[in-house]
């Protein structure tokens, strides 16, 4: 037996229990890994209160590190003894030992740790995604401005990095002087404090009136509609998530008024439909991560058996950079 985290009905934090599992052998294209480390992601707590309905038992968890122990029929890419890291469905991370689909888990460089691995994974891949394949219709080019929102969390923090490498003028947004800050640290231009600034005000301020070629919005409801009129002409909103509600309906003839904006709802799980994509992805990002031009913030640790906590934190907008759960 072994022990994973699993909820019964959708809810709050209370609904994340630690309970004992069998864990078979892996069957043709799965293995069997020994999580060393496991990561802490909003959706999570999307599939938790039920907004991403999924049957019931449900294991949570997307992201992990750990030693492949056994591999199925069919798997070459890794062996019995390798370090590997993974962001893949169908959840359940949260757990010492699994068995999963081998698709979306990559060999894990020396250089990086576990706990680097179990943390930049879904994280990172997303930046890698809204950076590089998620793009305005003109493209993005050394000195445009993007706007990012919540740019002091997981993603976020990647993302500051990231685009500071690739010469863009990143704006971020956060709800704290202090994450404002930690967003400058790591490579954000600008930083606007939406609790106490207006930052479409600030945005065009920036940006001498002309907007952002795009917005990446992982926030949702509440920064929904200034995000739009932060836009340039033909600029890109790139929505990925909905932190603080999902965004209400509305016409789409709004886009044209507003200067022919493009619309994207991107995930990260409709680029890692392959072994190649996702192993292209995830070299991109081990690359950007062992030059040093991209590192990792692992600014919260709690063990497995503390996840209610690890949620109550995420929710309450109380943590910074990457949480993982250890083992």
């Amino acid at each position: 037996m072994t022990l994973a985290v699993q909820i019964d009905q959708p809810g709050g934090p209370e609904q994340l229990k630690l309970v004992d599992v069998t864990v078979g052998e892996p069957g043709p294209g799965e293995l069997r890994i020994r999580h060393h480390a496991i990561g802490l992601n909003f959706i999570d707590v999307y599939q938790r209160t039920g907004l991403y309905a999924l049957p019931m038992p449900l294991r949570l968890g997307m992201e992990g590190a750990g030693v492949v122990e056994a591999v199925g029929a069919g798997v070459t890419h890794l062996q019995v003894g390798d370090r590997a890291a993974y962001a893949s469905n169908p959840p359940g991370s949260y757990s010492e030992v699994r068995v999963m689909p081998a698709m979306n888990v990559c060999k894990l460089p020396d250089a990086i740790s576990f706990e680097t691995g179990a943390a930049m994974m879904l994280k990172g891949l997303t930046a890698q995604y809204l950076l590089k394949r998620t793009l305005p219709v003109e493209g993005l080019h050394p000195g445009d401005f993007v706007l990012f929102h919540a740019a002091a969390g997981g993603v976020g923090l990647i993302a500051c990095q990231w685009a500071r490498a690739l010469g863009l003028q990143l704006i971020a947004t956060a709800g704290s002087d202090a994450k404002c800050q930690l967003a400058l640290d790591n490579g954000a231009a600008y930083a606007i404090n939406y609790s106490r600034e207006d930052f479409l005000v600030r945005v065009k301020e920036i940006t001498g009136g002309k907007g952002v070629k795009v917005v990446y919005d992982g926030v949702g409801k509440d920064t929904w509609d200034k995000s739009l009129d932060c836009l340039a002409p033909f600029g890109l909103m790139a929505s990925f998530g909905n932190a603080s509600g999902p965004v209400p309906a509305f016409a789409p003839g709004l886009l044209g008024a507003k200067g022919s904006l493009y619309l994207t709802r991107q995930t990260l799980f409709s680029h890692i439909t392959s072994r190649e994509r996702t192993q292209a992805m995830a070299d991109d990002l081990f690359a950007v991560v062992a030059s040093g031009q991209v590192n990792i913030h692992i600014d919260q640790r709690f063990p497995l058996a503390e996840v209610q906590a690890a949620h109550r934190a995420l929710e309450a907008r109380q943590t910074t950079g990457c949480t993982v759960l250890t083992l």
